[in-house]
């Protein structure tokens, strides 16, 4: 037998363990979990967080949900998840003739029959994870297929789907009340609640006595603050769509500049970078925000050495994005600039370690859940400025990780205060960024590992 045939076998022998390797490796999973969202899975970092973490421990996770925005590059490349896109309904609201409350009830038919179908094709798993909202059908839904698939169900409460609900059709409306006996009907039975805050713990026990667990949002691990040079690689590539951020200059932008040693600098002359990102729905007062830039336009008017003028990049898809995209295109603002952007995960997690301040305007349609916006902020040490809402204090404290604010002046005058002599950081910059870091110290999976992983361990011997 020649020695090239000799090598031949070697080779199918080792590349026979190898196979066998990876088989064994992929049997040895601790079973199958499913991950539904009623919803854009790119758009639910909380989802693509328990998905990444159920598959680092072990499990081998069925993503249900709707396609849209891309996911993590961590999720698409990760060989134990399987996505599976569940096609979503038509426009009904769109049909001209369609009353309101007729349109509803056909979108939540049309998902009850396609998310069916789904969840029974897919391979019986040890659980269910479900996001709530939205309650119908997901809730209804996915209760009856664990029963079907004799799999749990658990049920992560975002928020509620009724308080939601009723941003658009009032408190008073039916179909406010059938979500809402939906989720205390279908929450009780869950195995295993979820929640995001500990106010909305004691709500939930409250008001149905049911008893979640709470699982607060903690920034994902490659979240970081960024070095110049990395600015300058995204900004030099973001100015190519957004011709704001142009300057006259073969290597420079708004932001950065390389000099003729090859060195990168922030430039001195650069505006004040903030970052709000949002989903343009009801529960965000974007009002506010516009009102406060108007008063810091005009406060530096009157003194344009004290104050720098301001970059604002607002990120995020929604149905009112195109109304206050209109109000904007109206401002006749000399100092400040409003930028509206849709970005990838990617490029949106290094704008906000780019940015000199994130402003949140969230109001919360329950009072009772936490903006993730805010988290994936101080994921990268950014400090905040929050509308102050019933349980916001659970994550930004203000004076020390951030600032409150409950008016557009309040806003304005917080503005006027942290730019003040820019580029120069303010005194609680320092302290906000200096109690960030400790934030930053439990990433999700440590904190998921510590409460969550018990748990489906424990239900897992059962």
């Amino acid at each position: 037998m020649s020695i090239n045939s000799n090598q031949s076998i070697k080779n199918d022998i080792e590349n026979s363990i190898d196979t066998i390797a990876l088989k064994k490796d992929i049997d040895s999973t601790k079973g199958r979990i499913c991950v539904l969202v009623l919803g854009d899975f790119g758009r639910s970092p909380r989802m693509q967080y328990h998905a990444l973490s159920l598959a680092k421990e072990g499990y081998s996770v069925d993503v249900v949900g709707y396609g849209g925005s891309r996911p993590t590059d961590e999720i698409l490349v990760n060989d134990n998840i399987t996505i599976h896109n569940i096609k979503p309904p038509p426009s009904f609201n769109k049909v001209s003739f369609l009353p309101q409350t007729c349109s509803y009830i056909l979108k939540a038919l049309w998902q009850t029959m396609s998310l069916m179908s789904t969840l029974l094709c897919i391979h019986r798993p040890l659980a269910i994870l479900v996001q709530n909202p939205p309650s119908i059908p997901a809730l209804p839904v996915s209760w009856f297929v664990s029963r079907v698939k004799r799999c749990d169900l658990i049920v992560d409460w975002h928020n509620y789907g009724h308080s939601i609900l009723a941003l658009n059709l009032g408190a008073s409306h039916f179909l406010v009340k059938v979500s809402k006996m939906i989720e205390e009907k279908f929450g009780g039975r869950a195995n295993v609640n979820l929640c995001v805050t500990e106010a909305m713990k004691s709500d939930i026990w409250k008001n149905w006595k049911i008893s979640p667990t709470v699982l607060y949002d903690r920034p994902a691990f490659l979240l970081r603050p960024l070095p110049v040079l990395d600015r300058h690689i995204l900004f030099m590539r973001l100015k190519k769509h957004y011709p704001v951020l142009d300057t006259i200059g073969p290597d420079t932008n708004l932001m950065t500049e390389r000099f003729a040693d090859g060195n990168i600098y922030l430039r001195q002359d650069r505006p004040g970078l903030i970052v709000s990102s949002t989903s343009w729905t009801k529960d965000e007062n974007f009002d506010l925000l516009l009102d406060a830039l108007e008063f810091y336009n005009e406060q530096r008017d009157r003194d344009s050495n004290k104050y720098p003028p301001l970059l604002v990049i607002i990120t995020g898809k929604g149905p009112l994005k195109a109304l206050y995209e209109s109000l904007i295109m109206l401002k006749d603002w000399q100092n400040v600039k409003v930028l509206t952007v849709w970005l990838a995960s990617e490029d949106y997690q290094k704008l906000l370690a780019s940015a000199d301040l994130g402003v949140c305007l969230h109001t919360s349609s329950s009072g009772l859940d936490l903006p993730m916006k805010v988290v994936d902020m101080f994921g990268c040490g950014l400090p905040v400025f929050a509308y102050k809402f019933p349980c916001i204090g659970e994550l930004v404290k203000n004076g020390e990780n951030g600032q409150l604010f409950e008016s557009s002046q309040e806003l304005g005058y917080q503005l006027m205060n942290w730019f003040e002599g820019f580029p120069e950081k303010s005194p609680n910059e320092y302290c906000f960024r200096k109690a960030l870091e400790s934030f930053r110290k439990v990433p999700w999976h440590d904190n998921w590992r510590k409460i969550v992983l018990p748990i489906l361990n424990s239900r897992s011997k059962k």
